[in-house]
């Protein structure tokens, strides 16, 4: 960060270490930090005469017309013996693989695909553990110009194939199973449904652990079997423009199947690349570490730090498995540098009493990185007291939505407990109220008031925008309204007090309540059915209110057949805390239920606009619940 506030100065006219006058720099004279970032983040291919091209209607701006390159040529630069992957399991499976050999298993597979005629915009599904096999996938597909998509194999049949076959993808690639707490968990329903709702031309399973009896009437090749005819030769990189496709990631609103969302390749690299280098400060061979699925945004953003040429170290399965310190072990075995995690895996480690600066030397970590929902300040006191004094808790914030962070750290700001460090450089953060004035030390929703490169290329099937257009543009026009509910501090850092919409997000992980509607309806009991957020602890816990049909009983086996239909079908993830029987559901005037107007009343909020409701006196059920207390 301050060798690049160096480089710019000539622009800015401001000393290194004023960040907020480099801040206003990059959002007031776009041209110039766009054309300085190219160049500084070193990027592998053709840069054009403009970097930024400016439009009144935000998405209609151009960033780097004319530019080309491509997302995993940059990432396979300099294929050396440097360890590139340090892949674990819960199981305590360690694997290894160099520089090299990625470079050349990606080989193998960009001509495995292009045999296939797999090319330019073609779709590559994947139903993946967080592995070794998951980024080659991803890379040999942005080799050849190709659009990746993957959901973690936690989602059950119903939820990959709402996923997977909307985008119509060529081939899927799979694991036949996966290890979680020392368990196998069968992933043959959710290929099966995916193969059944798609067109597929091949289905390429990960062979590690497949069960030939379940997929003995399956149609397959293993990936060994795939690859076997092809030798590693160069990758013919495919360079394309901005408006090409690298990723499609899947956001779920409130109603409807989750919206496909289309993430360029171009801005996910140069975007990723800044917020890595610049304001993580992640080097050369440093080991970078972050707890995710392949289901989650934060998996792309931790793939990217190989174009930074950092060693990934990566783990899938339980956290807390066969041990609670598990992953403290890792950050002293692999000398992690940068540890990335959710708040509520350091609010648990917090619960179970973990002192881990007194049980691990942690020499190698500087910097904690935390998001998926907000920190809160004791768990800032947490780390600085009982993990280690001298690192730097960031904090970040951002989504699916842009595939990156809105709001994060800065190695050379201050750390204020419960505090996001800074806005990220290029992006005009503000906070506004309902009729979208500014405001500031009182909560407000963000927004984002001017384009930024990783803004989605649109949603898939969307041919008009207007998707698109109502989901982030069309509540404050011309300016980009993300859903959050967050407060602008004096110190120019920002406290997220939660999601603004109807999105449930526990645990950090944003699922729709439509996912959940569709496995409860299933049950011949319930009528109907509402579920909410309730902030808890510091995290969001999913509550399910049900109506159930006349002379039903809401005991213990109607509860686990709620679950366990919501588990099988969707993920664990979107079973619910809590299960609350309730007479009447409140309903809009037009007929929809009225998930905010519950979520307000069960937190003593007052409900807006209760005139809307056909039934606003039912809101009186939702009040006092003593199930909601504890």
């Amino acid at each position: 960060m301050w060798r690049f506030a160096e480089s710019t100065v000539e622009y800015h006219h401001a000393a290194p270490n004023n960040y907020p006058a480099l801040h206003t720099w990059s959002v007031n004279a776009p041209d110039q930090f766009h054309d300085s970032l190219w160049d500084f983040l070193d990027i592998i291919g053709d840069k054009a005469e403009q970097a930024f091209v400016g439009n009144e209607e935000m998405r209609k701006v151009q960033f780097y017309p004319g530019a080309r390159l491509n997302y995993a040529e940059n990432l396979l630069q300099n294929a050396d013996d440097r360890l590139a992957i340090i892949a674990h399991r819960d199981d305590g499976t360690r694997r290894t693989i160099t520089r090299k050999e990625l470079y050349q298993q990606v080989s193998r597979l960009v001509q495995a695909m292009q045999a296939e005629n797999i090319g330019v915009g073609d779709r590559v599904a994947a139903i993946v553990t967080n592995d070794i096999e998951a980024i080659i996938g991803y890379l040999a597909t942005s080799a050849i110009g190709a659009i990746w998509s993957s959901c973690s194999p936690d989602f059950g049949p119903a939820g990959a194939s709402d996923r997977l076959c909307q985008i119509n993808p060529k081939i899927l690639l799979a694991v036949p199973d996966y290890s979680y707490s020392g368990k196998f968990i069968d992933v043959m329903p959710a290929i099966k449904a995916v193969a059944a709702g798609c067109q597929l031309q091949k289905i390429i399973v990960l062979s590690d652990g497949l069960n030939e009896k379940n997929a003995s009437d399956f149609d397959y090749i293993t990936l060994e079997q795939y690859l076997s005819p092809f030798e590693p030769c160069p990758v013919p990189f495919v360079r394309l423009p901005y408006d090409a496709p690298l990723a499609i990631l899947f956001s779920s609103g409130t109603t409807g199947k989750p919206k496909c969302i289309v993430h360029s390749a171009m801005g996910l690299l140069l975007q990723h690349k800044k917020e890595l280098m610049l304001h993580c400060d992640l080097h050369q061979d440093e080991r970078f570490f972050y707890f995710t699925t392949c289901g989650w945004m934060m998996w792309n953003w931790q793939v990217s730090g190989l174009a930074l040429e950092a060693t990934l170290v990566t783990y899938d399965g339980n956290p807390f498995y066969p041990k609670r310190d598990r992953l403290l072990d890792l950050i002293d075995e692999e000398k992690i540098a940068v540890f990335g995690t959710s708040a509520k895996y350091i609010d648990a480690c917090n619960n179970f009493g973990l002192e881990p600066g007194a049980s691990h030397k942690l020499e190698s970590l500087r910097l904690i990185l935390s998001t998926g929902s907000p920190l809160i300040p004791a768990s800032f006191d947490y780390l600085y007291q009982q993990w280690k004094a001298d690192v730097q808790v960031a904090s970040i914030s951002g989504g699916t939505d842009i595939c990156a962070c809105f709001l994060g750290g800065n190695p050379l700001l201050p750390v204020h407990r419960g505090e996001l460090q800074c806005s990220l450089l290029g992006l005009d953060i503000d906070t506004v109220d309902d009729e979208g004035n500014s405001v500031a030390g009182v909560p407000g929703e963000l927004v984002c008031r001017n384009a930024q490169l990783s803004m989605p290329l649109g949603f898939w099937n969307d041919e008009n925008g207007a998707r698109y257009q109502d989901a982030y543009f069309n509540r404050f026009p011309g300016i980009w309204a993300h859903g959050d509910y967050v407060e602008k501090r004096p110190s120019g850092g920002f406290v997220i007090h939660g999601r603004s919409d109807t999105t449930l997000n526990p645990g950090g992980v944003r699922i729709g309540t439509a996912e959940i509607y569709r496995q409860v309806e299933k049950i011949a009991d319930i009528e109907e059915c509402i579920a909410v957020g309730q902030d808890w602890k510091g995290d969001q816990r999913v509550i399910l209110f049900v109506k159930l049909n006349a002379h039903k009983t809401l005991d213990a086996d109607l509860i686990s057949a709620i679950k366990k239909s919501i588990r099988e079908g969707a993920t664990p993830r979107h079973v619910p805390s809590r299960i609350i029987a309730v007479d009447a559901i409140p309903r809009t005037r037009s007929g929809k239920i009225s998930e905010i107007a519950v979520r307000d009343t069960i937190h003593g909020r007052p409900v807006k606009n209760t005139g809307a409701l056909a039934n606003p006196e039912s809101l009186s059920l939702y009040k006092n619940i003593d199930a909601l207390q504890a």
